[in-house]
């Protein structure tokens, strides 16, 4: 049986290796993790400050793009969490790790549930630069 392990939507700091724990699982003989890592520049621009806002929506939307994967016959668990709130240069965004019994379903299934994340998930990034202006990212 597949399970969810982690789908955490959060204002707190991310761990990636606790989600690498958190799949852990004796038939697995591979984990791949994934950090999503705020950088100091975008398109050329150097980044000043990034907040991350999202829909009321989105922790439900997490739930169920982990689920999905889970239902993978190749997954043996899940973790991934996004943060929201405002993020330094070098915070984790973005955390995810999965299971399976061999590394090219891994890879290939945390490739699929971050591309999943970043297509779905209801939340919308501003940033501002060092030059004084600003953008919003994903948002509607």
């Amino acid at each position: 049986m597949n399970r969810v392990v982690l789908a955490e939507l959060t204002t707190e700091p991310l761990d990636v290796a606790a989600h690498e724990a958190a799949v852990a699982d004796a038939r697995a003989g591979a984990v791949v993790s994934f950090s999503g890592v705020v950088r100091d520049h975008d398109h050329g621009r150097s980044v000043d400050t990034l907040t991350y806002e999202s829909h009321p929506s989105a922790a439900e939307v997490l739930r169920e793009v982990a689920q999905e994967l889970a239902d993978d016959p190749d997954v043996y668990a899940v973790a991934v969490s996004h943060r929201y709130g405002p993020l330094k240069i070098g915070d984790v965004a973005l955390a995810a790790a999965v299971s399976t019994a061999h590394r090219a379903a891994a890879f290939t299934a945390c490739a699929r549930l971050v591309d999943l994340v970043k297509q779905r998930l209801p939340i919308w990034k501003h940033q501002t630069f060092t030059d004084g202006t600003d953008e919003w990212v994903n948002c509607p």
